[in-house]
């Protein structure tokens, strides 16, 4: 069976290359790369190589071995780290999210707080926040005067940067977005699609490295942290899920990516599932 074919005059890496990327990766972020990730690796830092005069690369990660660390290397880390995203992606847990889960929180905070706590954990370039907030602004009028903390966070400070702006190219809004939400929440600039300003200033985007302590976000109703976990090792889920259960609320709500789970990890959550999604919430005395 073949490979994946490199590009074009990039040949694969050397054993010694790859190992000093996986290196600095796990260290800067905890992500484990295995061995099957050296196309990846070639693939995510060509744009960087290129972009700093590197013909290849080999010579990008050369000189990042022979530089002190800098500003290059955290680069050469958000490349790599920088996950695939689209609107309203798997879908299942948004029309969870839409029908049933934010319904149920609003009922019981209209009574006490009338706060409304979200946190979108490793955003990528903000399709996952965009999709909520488009949400909330379409199906949920009655948050007018709700104090919303509206959240997300990626550790990448360009992919922080790309979802702040909320411009999207025409293949981006192919992927997911609705064509009514579309009309409705973007302007189109010549060739890109811009969020609207009111919509994009709903959420709060900041950098955070899920793999550290997580200090900047408030108790949450609902945390969406999808297809993080599955590139961390064990210990460091284990101490992100116990994180969780700090700024979980009681009665929020958890969502995993669809081939991730608590289970083996952490028993302080039930599964529960919501429509044709899933999500997780804290065991009934769960510590904190």
């Amino acid at each position: 069976m073949n490979g994946p074919t490199f590009p074009p005059e990039q040949p694969p890496l050397s054993r010694l290359d790859f190992e000093y990327i996986r290196a600095l990766v796990r260290k800067a972020s905890a992500i484990v790369l295995d061995d099957s990730k050296t196309y990846l690796v070639v693939s995510r830092l060509l744009p960087l190589a290129r972009s700093n005069n590197f013909d290849t690369v080999a010579a990008l990660i050369s000189h990042l071995q022979s530089a002190p660390q800098g500003d290059l290397h955290a680069r050469a880390v958000e490349a790599i780290a920088t996950t695939e995203t689209s609107f309203f992606r798997d879908l299942h847990p948004f029309v969870a999210l839409r029908d049933e889960i934010l319904p149920e929180l609003i009922q019981r905070r209209s009574p006490t707080t009338r706060t409304l706590s979200i946190w979108s954990a490793g955003c990528s370039s903000g399709q996952e926040p965009h999709s909520i907030a488009m949400v909330l602004r379409d199906r949920f009028s009655s948050l007018a005067g709700w104090n919303l903390q509206l959240h997300a966070s990626d550790l990448s400070h360009q992919m922080v940067e790309r979802a702040r702006l909320g411009t999207y190219s025409q293949l981006e809004v192919n992927r997911g977005l609705p064509a009514p939400y579309l009309v409705r929440f973007f302007d189109q600039i010549e060739d890109r699609w811009v969020l609207k300003e009111d919509v994009r200033r709903m959420f709060r985007f900041f950098q955070q490295n899920l793999a550290d302590e997580w200090s900047t976000v408030p108790q949450v109703d609902v945390l969406l942290l999808r297809n993080v976990l599955i590139y961390f090792d064990v210990a460091t889920r284990r101490r992100a899920l116990r994180q969780v259960r700090r700024l979980l609320r009681p009665d929020g709500y958890l969502l995993l990516g669809s081939a991730e789970t608590t289970l083996n990890l952490d028993d302080l959550f039930d599964r529960v599932r919501v429509g044709r999604a899933v999500f997780y919430q804290l065991s009934k005395g769960a510590g904190q």
